[in-house]
């Protein structure tokens, strides 16, 4: 049999992993293959430091099954058909990308690679579902969460794949890129090693994580999701991210703990079936991931302009404490608490009045688990601009979130360090990440006002709501 090449994208995992699996069924040797391609060129800082390290742990896994990864940096096309061209590679397999930019890369590649007598196929692998087989009774896509969950909730994804115990490799490797020469953690500079200290990296990271979080934090997980000073989530959406474990894998785990008594494991399936929403959303809607999900907020009055108040949101140096420990936890951790991105995100599109791209521009930049679908319709849902079924204008106060979710302080504690006399590491941390040009210490005066006072930006925004829509009633202050 010819070679196969195994295109390797945001799926860098051995196991459960439909392209490779049919590789190596295929018969004869298997070439790993991840290319530095215009995708990975449109990364934040964040996000291709962390593809970085989660290369470099794939290509030590491949070792152990006695395979290599190779790199190469280029366009995907002629990538791929220079690699076929040195290899006598026969077949290329991948898996599919749902992201709306890969997606007609994908199909054109496809038709190009068929042409050229090659055996083209991409896999299923980075949802549980393909989001062409989730159907309304009308045969059209699902637009609102709930019925979305009843609909796959009790769909079986299919069983999950061993990791291959040998890759077979060809009688010679061809010429590969060395890791290094990609410097694909400088634009980080010295956030870089801050960040890579908090990371759990690679497949081995993601199956314990997960492991650990079944065997204890999953029976509290609805009740004590949201308070971010808890180890009460999984932390696995950096693993999914870049698929160092598959959806399916979670799924599985967790169905396993609800059928154990786990009583927060089913409120669990719902949040990765929330990830699941968003990619059937990017699949069907496109834009979501660049524009208005919902065409009647175009003329929304969001300002575009990166004002003082804005600089300060990204600097976490805003005066609502809650809203700068959330920005200052995402510079030294690479991610955020769930409820405190959302408290972080309100503040910026409702009490900044800042259009919600600027915020997702930043997250894009910042996060080690950027997902541009969860994240885009994170970012809408907060703002009112996508699939949210809520009947008004949602507007988190950072005060009553803290009181709530924060209550003695810890969180806000633990990424502030100005005002405490002995600030904890993570707070001094970020003072060590940040760029020097920002000029940040930590025994500076933390600002005595907000930027923008709570209740007038509430005020502004359930104005501009008022004149966008004057036959909504505008309530709630969450």
């Amino acid at each position: 049999m010819t070679p196969t090449l195994v295109w390797f994208r945001r799926d860098l995992r051995l196991s459960d992993h439909p392209a490779l699996a049919a590789a190596v069924a295929r018969g004869g040797p298997v070439i790993p293959v991840f290319l530095h391609d215009e995708g990975v060129e449109s990364l934040g800082a964040a996000p291709r430091f962390r593809m970085g390290l989660s290369l470099d742990s794939l290509a030590r896994d491949l070792a152990r099954a006695g395979s290599a990864l190779i790199l190469r940096r280029g366009a995907a096309l002629p990538a791929l058909r220079a690699l076929i061209d040195q290899t006598g590679a026969g077949a290329v397999h991948w898996t599919r990308d749902h992201d709306p930019a890969a997606r007609p890369r994908d199909m054109a590649l496809k038709a190009a690679l068929t042409a050229d007598g090659i055996v083209a196929r991409s896999f299923p692998g980075q949802m549980l579902f393909d989001p062409r087989a989730v159907t309304t009774g009308q045969g059209g896509f699902y637009r609102v969460y709930t019925p979305f969950w009843r609909a796959v909730a009790g769909r079986d994804p299919g069983p999950t794949l061993p990791a291959p115990g040998r890759i077979p490799p060809p009688a010679s490797w061809p010429a590969s890129d060395r890791l290094e020469s990609w410097a694909m953690d400088a634009p980080m500079r010295r956030g870089a090693a801050i960040v890579a200290a908090r990371q759990q990296v690679g497949e081995s990271a993601a199956r314990a994580r997960l492991d650990r979080f079944v065997a204890g934090p999953v029976a509290q997980y609805r009740e004590r999701r949201d308070f971010p000073a808890e180890a009460a989530t999984s932390g696995l959406s950096e693993n999914l991210a870049w698929g160092e474990i598959s959806a399916r894998q979670v799924w599985h785990a967790g169905q396993r703990a609800r059928e154990l008594g786990a009583a927060g494991a089913e409120h669990f399936l719902k949040e990765l079936v929330w990830r699941e929403f968003a990619w059937h959303l990017a699949h069907h809607t496109p834009h979501i991931t660049t524009a208005n999900w919902r065409p009647a907020w175009d003329d929304f009055p969001w300002s575009c302009t990166i004002t003082p108040a804005v600089t300060a949101w990204m600097r976490g140096r805003t005066g609502v404490p809650l809203v700068d420990a959330g920005m200052r936890q995402m510079y030294v951790t690479g991610t955020m608490h769930n409820r405190v991105r959302m408290i972080a995100a309100s503040y910026l599109t409702k009490h900044l009045m800042t259009h919600w791209k600027i915020g997702l521009d930043w997250f894009a930049c910042c996060l080690t688990d950027w997902d541009p679908a969860a994240n885009a319709m994170g970012w809408q849902w907060v703002a009112g601009s996508g699939p949210d079924a809520a009947p008004y204008f949602r507007i988190f106060n950072p005060v009553a979130q803290a009181q709530t979710f924060d209550a003695g302080g810890a969180y806000v504690r633990a990424w502030i360090a100005e005002g405490q006399a002995r600030p904890p590491s993570s707070a001094l941390e970020y003072f060590e990440a940040i760029p020097r040009s920002w000029a940040m210490t930590p025994d500076a005066a933390y600002p005595s006002r907000p930027v923008v006072a709570l209740a007038d930006g509430r005020a502004r925004a359930l104005a501009a709501w008022a004149a966008q829509a004057p036959t909504k009633v505008p309530q709630g202050n969450s």
